[in-house]
């Protein structure tokens, strides 16, 4: 199934919840599952990347400027050939889920409970928001 997923995470800089399209299986019926979806194509994503041998790293004058709006200029190289592990990241996903540092919306409408039923059709919006703690002294 088709559908479109945000991502929404304070301080970056990127256009707030830009839409993204996103293929899902047929068969989700929880948050829970929603969630080991993701998390099981991006790690699929990540562990498919190559690490860079490029010999003569270099960065053009409009890429080192697009880069310089987001705050961070760099060669976007990757040095280790370690691959991520689906379940120990599947795992953290849902922790924090449960630990409340990040909430999945539908539509409108927020996902609160990993088990219960919940329906997703074709062409809805999913959007994932990265919550943070304010920090600081209390006296």
């Amino acid at each position: 199934m088709d559908v479109f997923v945000c991502l929404k995470s304070a301080g970056r800089r990127k256009p707030a919840l830009a839409r993204a399209p996103y293929t899902l299986p047929e068969d989700i019926s929880s948050l829970r599952q929603l969630i080991e979806a993701v998390v099981f194509q991006e790690v699929e994503r990540y562990n498919s990347r190559g690490v860079d041998h490029m010999l003569v790293p270099f960065l053009t004058e409009a890429e080192t400027a697009d880069q310089a709006t987001g705050g961070k200029v760099g060669f976007g190289r990757l040095y280790s050939e370690k691959k991520a592990d689906p379940q120990k990241a599947l795992k953290t996903a849902l922790e924090g889920f449960e630990d409340g540092l990040f909430r999945v919306m539908i539509g409108r409408h927020e996902a609160c409970d990993l088990d219960a039923p919940l329906w997703i059709n074709e062409g809805d919006t999913l959007t994932f928001i990265r919550l943070f703690f304010l920090t600081g002294r209390l006296w």
